[in-house]
This record gives C-alpha cells, structure tokens and sequence, in this order.
C-alpha cells in the first residue's frame, strides 16, 4: 500500500498549544501523524510565535511563512486575514507535487482557485464561521479603528464564504457551523468532526470548591465584555466568590473588577497555576457571547472541574448540553449558581461525563474518519 501524504496549512504556528485556535492544529497533527501519514506543515508566523522543533516530530516537512502585512495583504475580492496569507512561496510549496491539501481554516483558502484549476484534492477545516465570529467582534470593540475593521473583515468575509465553491469539502468543529454552511451559504458537502484535545481522560474531583471560576484569554474584547457582563449582572447580585484568570487582562478591566469585593483577577496564571484554579474551582461559569466554533474552555473544564454554567450560545449544537448547567439569562445563571454552591460534585457527575465526553473526543477514532474521508 503506497504512504499516504498531505499538505496542512494552518494559520498560525501550532506549537506551542497553549491557545484555543491551535489546540485542534496540534493534536490533530499528532494523531495523523500516529496513524502512519506523512505530513507537510505549512504555517505562518506572526506576533510572538516562532519556528519550533516539537513540529518536526510529527511532520515530514515544516515550512514558515511571513505574513504579508499592511497594504500588501489588502485585496479587493479576499479579506485581510485570507489575502495577508497568499504568500506565493506556499503556492510554489503546494504545486512540486499532487498530494491532497486539508486547509485548517478560512485564513489559508488564499490558493483555493489555482489550485482547483489543477484539480488537486482539496479539505477546509472550518474553525467557525468567521463572517460571524468577525460580526460579533466588531460588536465587542470599544477602538474605533479596530471596530471598522471588524465591520469591513465580517462584510468580507459573508461575501467571500458565500462564493467558496459549492460541493467543496467542509469540516466542522460545530453542528451549528454544519448547519450554517448549508443553509445560509448553500455548500452541498459540510460533515461535522469534533475538535482533536490533549487528554480524553476525565479528571474531575469529587467534593467541593469554594470559588466560581472563569477563565480565558482576558485580552480577547469578546472574553472581556462577558466577564463585565457577569460581575455586572450576576456576581454583584449574589454574594458567591468569584475568580477570573486569563491572560493580559487590560488595566480598565483590573480597575471594574476590584470595586467588587467578591470578585478577584488572576492575570496571565502560569500553566500549572491554571489546571489547580480549573481543577479547585466549585463552579466553571462560562456564558458565550457568540454560537459559532467550539469552546475549548468548556471543553478543558468538562474534563477536569467540577460544575459547569453555561448560556445556550456556548452549547448549542456541541453535544455537550447533558454534562452543563444552562441559564438562559443573567437571573437564571444566577440562581444556578446558588443552588449548586453548596452541592458536592459527586460520583453521577463524572460517570455521565465518563460516558459522554471520550464518545465525542476520541482523537483516534475522529482521526480514522478524517483518513477516510481524505482518502
């Protein structure tokens, strides 16, 4: 039987993990990568991120690419985030031979038509649906600049989704993705595959916690607004601890949240910090403010806390509504919240999740679809 090879292109360097849009780069990488195909990376590098060597044990080849920034990535029919990656060193990279190409997100479809024209075998992995995922961030923003660019990016981006051509293989994160794809944008061929995780080992502790948690990236507009939301709507109505720990939250965030005593920040928690906050914590209260993708902080809590409290939008669609607590506004969450303080996390709990959450991240099994579907 001849080796399987692909090309990946990702939007980001997907090492390290340590973020919610690269974790299912990574482990995917890893699990084809165990299954025998031979991989060549092709991912680009921006902000902080660097060339790094852990990629090379899954990959047969790894290949870096500059962003085009500024006026070069500004085009007339693609949006920024897709025109700033038509660097035509990957299109060079991508033509020396006719292996499938899987594109992990809208960001990396710069190449789409040329290569179609050349009738290569071509996948995208859609990470949510950006046109959405762009809308509510221009909802978000309090910068004007980057509120219209969000505006212009989600504009964009409804126009260029719409125009991917029709039977072109789509896979999901999400079954509201799935559905979205069909539906608005008419594509014929969308299938749902679930997020590829670190662990499928359900580590909750039993008992209880005495502090409700969120966590996230704080510098994320979107984490921020939901973070005031509830200290705002819920915390300050009912006098339950409350601990929010992420990543370079801003110094106008810090200020709102200790003018409220039960409230607390834990800014930019080192890993090891994070797993004992995650795993220590009572209550996981984690409302969305957008229904499109996978939250991964969900995912993470699911797997290794106690009690979760959801809104409908950071569940919808993801199989994981059994295992959540879901309120569908602030007063509902709030009396969740209260009922739950003082109920022990106990045996049920974690076999329904046992049961649960490995049926749908089994890394193994959704990998073997992917080969199946690829090839």
């Amino acid at each position: 039987m001849s080796e399987k090879k692909i090309h990946i292109i990702c939007h980001d360097t997907p090492w390290p993990a340590d973020y919610g849009g690269v974790v299912d780069l990574f482990y995917k990488l890893k699990a084809l990568h165990e299954e025998g195909i031979k991989i060549k990376l092709h991912c680009f590098l921006y902000g902080e991120r660097t060339e790094q060597d852990e990629l090379k044990k899954y990959c047969e080849e790894v290949h870096y690419y500059k962003r085009l920034t500024g006026w070069k990535g500004i085009s007339l029919n693609k949006p920024y985030i897709v025109q700033s990656r038509a660097n035509p060193e990957l299109l060079n990279n991508l033509l020396l031979d006719d292996d499938p190409v899987l594109m992990e997100g809208i960001h990396c479809t710069s190449f789409f038509f040329e290569l179609l024209k050349r009738e290569r075998k071509i996948f995208l992995r859609l990470h949510n649906v950006e046109s959405l995922y762009y809308s509510h961030l221009f909802q978000h923003e309090k910068n004007l600049f980057k509120k219209i660019y969000f505006l212009n990016e989600s504009i964009f981006l409804r126009k260029y989704e719409k125009r991917l051509p029709e039977n072109l293989p789509i896979i999901s994160v999400s079954q509201n993705d799935a559905s979205y794809y069909k539906e608005i944008f008419e594509k014929s061929d969308v299938k749902y595959l679930p997020v590829f995780i670190p662990s499928a080992e359900v580590k909750c502790k039993e008992g209880i916690g005495d502090y409700c948690l969120y966590h996230g990236n704080l510098a994320v507009a979107e984490n921020e607004k939901a973070v005031i939301w509830l200290v705002k709507n819920v915390f300050s109505k009912i006098n339950t601890p409350f601990v929010i720990a992420g990543r370079n939250p801003s110094t106008g965030l810090k200020t709102f949240v200790s003018r409220n005593k039960n409230v607390r920040i834990i800014a930019n928690p080192t890993e090891q910090e994070m797993e004992e906050l995650i795993s220590n914590a009572q209550i996981h209260v984690l409302p969305s403010l957008n229904n499109t993708g996978i939250k991964l902080k969900l995912i993470n809590a699911l797997f290794n806390g106690r009690h979760c409290v959801v809104n409908e939008a950071a569940v919808n669609g993801s199989g994981l509504e059994a295992a959540c607590h879901v309120g569908v506004n602030a007063e509902a969450i709030a009396s969740i919240i209260t009922q739950l303080y003082h109920l022990p996390f106990g045996e049920e709990e974690i076999k329904l999740r046992k049961k649960l959450l490995p049926q749908i991240f089994d890394n193994k099994k959704n990998v073997q679809q992917l080969i199946q579907w690829i090839w």
